[in-house]
């Protein structure tokens, strides 16, 4: 059998190296549209050890992990699996930011600013350079291509595991990759398992054609799990000019029908000859049918006295529909729902797929869900969905579009979390604690770029005279934590070649407790230390980015808000908002005026018990609707003492939160 190889598929024994498959458990970070009922009753559920209701997901993160993930829940569940993997270009990722007007700004429709945020590192490298090759394999004679072709075969090797035994799969490619891909998914599905590749116009007619044709289409790869798979014939409409010709006749309503012979065209049954207004033939109906039929008007007699039938207009389903789609238009600035992201595809082409190889209450999974396409269609037609990206702010995206979608189900936002990390700090720092600690942190630190310093608990290094804490990779930095800081740093002040020459102290984290930002500084500024908090990037995790130092921190932002109660009723108002300017043209930062246009998005927990956010009020802007309310008002009904969080989604897709305690009477 001839066979698609490439450098990685076997390891040195020629045993064929298999994708990981660790499990790891999901965090839910944030439930959306959830009421207080649905709530309470997930709660109740929970505590008496009950399976939940169903939530739909939108996770964050690599497929890598989240695909293994899944395998425990949904091996052999998932009815119809699309995905529109990145197709080698290496600019998946970008997109256009948009600062907005001013509140003030009254009439103007352009946007105080525009520039394109490039995708972080780490979306990057688990794209783009996750098909380039080490040293080691270049000497081998490896290409991108190999590489690219062994992170697809994983991937289509774990989505196989995920579906169903009647289930479907859509590989969504163009010409760079296609043709590879199909040898791949031959072999992990068999190639008796092919079910079609469908031709989609994405574009219209562009390009250079000095030296070829140009390049217009996208190819749809589908398979099938097993021989019995789930299959709704598609159709088109009739061509206007078939409409023309043939339904030519119309009822007094309006009704369009043609005429259609009552004559069978097989003349060997014996059954359905008979008498019929003095004509004798093989008919297609029983007589009682034909009787029927003429009571109701349905038929229509030649001069000859031979019957048709009518056959209506709106009961005909149309063209079946065949292997290329030039009826579905591409998305363009002027299209309605086009959201400004760079992959997105048109909503009617999930509808069909979805309609195609699904019914309602199925289960439906993309793991590259961009723009969220694959959710919003699943959505609107009834389906269960999981979708998952690597981009936050694909994930941002997604949420917003899912909310604008009138009765939106409850789902869930969820990422791996600490345990994709305690896996990484196992297998990159051993497994005895005390050894896998001490040089976890000495690794942040030196990509940090600070030197170590011993003696002290709770402060691990210094930089340009500023202390350094570096948070633990499985809990997030708590208010706590800060105190313990700022005790110890009082201790080392003066006391040696270690002491600060600054009152300052740099907390890196890879997680901060949702009311750190603002409690924790007031504790530092009480001890009159300057405290700032960076967040450890998921670079950190990726070899490759260490070793060319393309891993940066960033500093979180700042929220101010106010809350003002009134017996049972507790308004919360934005008040300032200050966000890290490094990804920020120094243009773009003067046309701002006021400091709401950082925000897109913002939404309110009213009574947080520690756990996810629940989101229970939100507001966000939109093309239609490009002015973001400052104001979320909630009426409480019994008295007591809330736990009040608020996330704010800047425009680059980064999200800060604030926790406030609101006593209604």
């Amino acid at each position: 059998m001839t066979e698609l190889r490439w450098d990685g598929k076997y390891d040195n024994d020629g045993k064929r190296i298999a994708p990981l498959h660790v499990s790891l458990p999901f965090q839910t970070v944030e439930t959306v549209n959830e009421s207080i009922q649905e709530r309470q009753r997930s709660f109740d559920m929970f505590a008496q050890a009950k399976d939940a209701d169903w939530r739909n997901r939108l996770i964050w993160g690599d497929k890598k992990y989240v695909l293994p993930a899944l395998l425990g829940e949904y091996a052999g569940k998932v009815d119809l699996i699309y995905i529109d993997p990145p197709f080698a270009t290496g600019d998946d990722f970008s997109f256009t930011a948009h600062v907005p007007n001013s509140d003030e700004d009254e009439g103007e429709e352009d946007d105080a600013g525009t520039f394109t945020k490039r995708p972080s590192l780490i979306e990057v490298k688990a794209y783009r350079d996750t098909w380039s090759i080490t040293a080691e394999a270049k000497a081998r004679g490896a290409t991108s291509l190999d590489a690219y072709l062994r992170w697809f075969a994983e991937t289509a090797t774990l989505l196989h595991e995920l579906l169903s035994p009647t289930g479907s799969m859509y590989v969504h490619l163009d010409w760079r990759v296609v043709h590879y891909a199909r040898a791949v998914m031959d072999e992990v599905f068999g190639g008796d398992h092919f079910l079609n590749e469908i031709i989609w116009q994405r574009s219209l007619p562009h390009g250079n054609i000095d030296y070829k044709f140009g390049a217009s289409h996208d190819t749809l790869l589908r398979y099938s799990k097993g021989e019995d798979f789930t299959w709704n014939p598609q159709y088109a409409p009739h061509r206007e000019e078939y409409l023309r010709d043939f339904y030519k006749y119309e009822e007094p309503d309006g009704r369009r029908y043609r005429l259609i012979s009552c004559i069978n065209p097989n003349p060997n049954r014996p059954n359905l000859r008979y008498a019929w207004n003095g004509v004798t033939k093989v008919w297609k109906f029983t007589k009682e049918r034909m009787h029927r039929m003429h009571d109701e008007g349905l038929l229509v007699y030649s001069k000859t006295g031979t019957p048709s039938y009518k056959g209506y207009l709106d009961t005909m389903r149309g063209v079946p529909m065949q292997d290329i789609w030039t009826d579905i238009p591409p998305l363009m600035g002027s299209s309605r729902e086009w959201i400004e992201y760079p992959t997105q595809k048109p909503l009617a082409l999930l509808e069909r797929i979805i309609n195609a190889s699904s019914n309602p209450g199925d289960l439906v999974l993309d793991c590259f869900t961009g723009s969220g396409t694959t959710a919003a269609a699943a959505e609107k037609l009834g389906r269960r969905w999981v979708v998952a990206d690597l981009g936050r702010f694909a994930v941002h995206v997604t949420r917003k579009r899912l909310l604008s979608i009138p009765e939106i189900q409850p789902f869930v936002v969820q990422n791996l979390g600490k345990y994709e990390r305690q896996l990484w700090q196992a297998s990159e720092f051993g497994q005895e604690a005390a050894t896998r600690t001490a040089s976890y942190r000495n690794f942040v630190l030196d990509i940090y770029r600070a030197s170590r310093i011993d003696g002290y608990k709770w402060l691990h290094g210094v930089k340009q005279g500023r202390m350094v804490h570096v948070g633990t990779v499985d809990a997030p930095v708590t208010v706590g934590d800060v105190k313990q800081i700022v005790a110890d740093f009082r201790r080392a002040v003066g006391t040696g070649s270690d002491a600060p020459t600054a009152m300052s102290v740099d907390v890196l984290g890879w997680d901060f407790a949702f009311e750190l930002n603002e409690v924790a500084r007031q504790e530092a500024t009480r001890a009159g230390i300057d405290i700032r908090f960076w967040r450890i990037p998921r670079e950190v995790l990726d070899k490759r980015a260490v070793e060319q130092g393309d891993v940066r921190f960033y500093e979180l932002a700042a929220l101010a808000v106010d809350v003002d109660v009134k017996t049972r009723r507790a308004d919360v108002a934005l008040t300032d908002f200050i966000i890290p300017l490094d990804d920020v043209p120094d243009d773009v930062q003067r046309g701002i005026s006021d400091w709401s246009q950082w925000i897109d998005y913002w939404a309110v927990d009213w009574d947080n018990k520690g756990d996810a956010f629940h989101n229970e009020w939100q507001t966000y802007r939109t093309k239609k609707e490009p002015r973001l309310l400052k104001t979320a008002t909630h009426n409480y009904d019994a008295p007591g003492e809330y736990r009040v969080v608020v996330k704010v989604i800047d425009i680059l897709g980064n999200d800060t939160t604030k926790t406030l305690t609101v006593e209604v009477s």
